[in-house]
């Protein structure tokens, strides 16, 4: 870690540039203490974390990690959520980063133990928090594995890297380092809660069998794109987890919960005058037999995942106003497209929105929202439909 970087002149050097990076890189650093490559680091990093870590892009005096270290880091509304899941007096961040997650956590519990490996990122770590006025985490350099211990946590959260050595993506929990499920036992030695944060492309299914121990399975979606799993695991046994899934949007955020291995009868129908597209942490997670059943709507089709009603609801996802029930064929679809742009969406359908673009010549964007599915008696169908954005009540 440069401190150099940290001289008043070189941080608003680093806020205030708004010129072309490339030509930056042709002319070199302006400071002597700094080389090129960490001047230009610092910037593109910022830049990187401006919409992600608007507390940190805003922060006078901060470090920035390589662009590396902050694609896994958590986003701050993400984090944010993980915190409220739990608090306590100590908890342990064993794969501390950048450090957004245990500073969340830190306005939840007494104390919070950062362990991160690598030297740098640490002390980059370590000064941020000075900087953010975080005074309850204590940032140590080492493996957080062998870091605990004899100690005793209230919790225990984990990231497990998801690169290799040689920098290419895993996804599965036995290829990510640390190795969580060949350390399930001792991690829960520690704590009476441990929280293992996976990419939001592990299988539920696999998951569940891998950890075996899960409590809870939290779905976490950022404006209806699924960015992680928290899987919640205790000592105890526990026979069906919990499977809560959230959509943190501008202004709230939608929720839906179910316990796994449920399986409430759908009740299915023909679309009536409203329609509904569950928003993507529900459709990760597979909880779609109890939606009928809790919302009183009916489902279109088993494997299209739409809902209809006569009724407007308040839903976790997108509502439509259907406006046309178009049957599948040449001449009907070509009757019913009398416009040039729409929005397209497939659903249990065997042709591409791509495909289908070109073949009815629909522009992308506009108003109408065309879904082309499968109905209830297996006859494909397409829906001409308006999009409604307020909330009922």
């Amino acid at each position: 870690m440069n401190t150099a970087i940290l001289k008043p002149e070189v941080q608003q050097f680093i806020r205030e540039f708004e010129g072309d990076i490339t030509k930056l890189a042709f002319a070199g650093s302006p400071f002597a203490e700094i080389s090129t490559q960490e001047l230009l680091e610092q910037i593109d990093s910022r830049e990187k974390i401006r919409n992600k870590l608007p507390v940190w892009y805003s922060t006078s005096n901060i470090y920035y990690p390589p662009k590396l270290n902050l694609e896994q880091t958590s986003s701050e509304r993400t984090a944010k959520y993980k915190s409220e899941l739990c608090d306590g007096s100590v908890m342990a961040d064993i794969t501390g980063g950048f450090g957004v997650d245990s500073y969340y956590f830190s306005e939840r519990f007494k104390g919070v133990d950062h362990f991160e490996q690598q030297e740098k990122l640490s002390e980059i770590a370590k000064h941020n928090f000075r900087a953010l006025g975080v005074e309850n985490v204590h940032c140590h350099n080492e493996d957080g594995l062998k870091g605990l211990r004899d100690k005793q946590y209230d919790l225990i959260y984990v990231d497990p890297s998801r690169r290799t050595n040689e920098k290419r993506k895993v996804f599965l929990l036995e290829d990510c380092t640390p190795n969580i499920i060949s350390n399930i036992e001792y991690l829960l030695t520690h704590t009476k809660l441990l929280m293992v944060k996976t990419s939001p492309m592990l299988d539920i299914s696999i998951g569940i069998k891998s950890l075996k121990k899960v409590k809870e399975i939290h779905v976490v979606a950022l404006n209806n794109e699924v960015k992680e799993l928290l899987w919640l695991l205790t000592s105890d046994d526990v026979v069906s987890p919990k499977v809560a899934t959230v959509n943190l949007l501008a202004k709230n955020r939608e929720t839906f919960d179910f316990v796994y291995g449920s399986q409430d009868e759908s009740k299915f129908g023909d679309p009536a005058s409203f329609l509904y597209e569950p928003n993507s942490a529900i459709l990760k997670s597979g909880g779609f037999s109890m939606i009928s059943e809790v919302f009183g709507i009916e489902k279109l089709h088993k494997h299209s995942h739409l809902y209809t009603s006569n009724e407007l609801i308040d839903f976790p996802g997108r509502r439509f106003r259907i406006k046309k029930i178009v049957p599948y064929n040449k001449k009907n679809i070509k009757t019913a497209i009398d416009f040039k742009k729409a929005n397209v969406t497939v659903r249990n359908f065997p042709e591409s929105v791509e495909s289908l673009r070109k073949k009815w010549k629909i522009n992308e964007g506009g108003d109408l929202y065309l879904f082309f599915t499968t109905g209830i008696d297996d006859r494909k169908i397409m829906l001409v439909c308006e999009k409604i954005t307020n909330k009922l009540g």
